[in-house]
């Protein structure tokens, strides 16, 4: 019996020090190819494929794009800070939209929520394509901020609460769905009753 199979070979290309975005400081890194193989009898004998360079951290193990050479701590921080003001838009915008609908009054509390809570302007262009873009993710506003809590911060949880609540009192007093949200919020974030009361407060301040 002839035993045919596959597998991958991975070899050291260099090394150097890097700003490790899962450490979030910097570590030793090694530049990495991995190349699959055609094996007879558990030997690697022919190569089926270009080899696929990849960095991995000496400290966390975590592979990374090689692109992530190019970036120091300033411009990773700059690019969580855009990921997590996108997804604070899109989490307000699918509260906005939950009932199929959008109003002036809550095209104007999204532009609030933009420029005050996450300082990020926002046109009324921009607002309307991330509208369209979030109506076809066809999620719930609780399933979509499940998913991102879980790299979100406690602070940016926060934000994410207060801008829910000023998206869904765009129109003034809140209904009973709208309320049983923002509580179920309180708990998926782990917040405490004094949290939680603190940060509608705040938001409260803001409109």
């Amino acid at each position: 019996m002839i035993l045919i199979g596959t597998m991958n070979l991975s070899r050291t290309r260099e090394t150097g020090d890097f700003y490790c975005p899962g450490c979030g400081t910097s570590q030793t890194y090694r530049l990495r190819t991995r190349r699959p193989f055609l094996t007879l009898y558990f030997i690697p004998v022919v190569p089926i494929g270009a080899a696929e360079p990849f960095v991995q951290c000496d400290q966390c193990r975590a592979h990374w794009d090689v692109n992530v050479l190019e970036m120091d701590r300033h411009s990773h921080e700059m690019a969580q800070r855009e990921q997590f003001c996108e997804e604070a838009m899109r989490a307000a915008v699918l509260v906005t939209t939950a009932d199929g609908r959008i109003s002036e009054q809550e095209i104007q509390a999204l532009h609030h929520v933009g420029e005050r809570l996450l300082d990020r302007p926002i046109s009324r262009e921009e607002l309307g394509a991330l509208c369209s873009s979030t109506r076809h993710l066809g999620v719930s506003p609780l399933n979509y901020m499940l998913s991102g809590s879980r790299r979100w911060s406690q602070a940016q949880r926060t934000t994410v609460l207060q801008a829910a609540f000023l998206a869904a009192s765009a129109e003034g007093e809140l209904s009973e769905s709208q309320l049983r949200m923002l509580g179920d919020l309180r708990k998926m974030f782990e917040l405490s009753d004094e949290q939680y009361q603190t940060a509608i407060e705040e938001a409260l301040e803001l409109a």
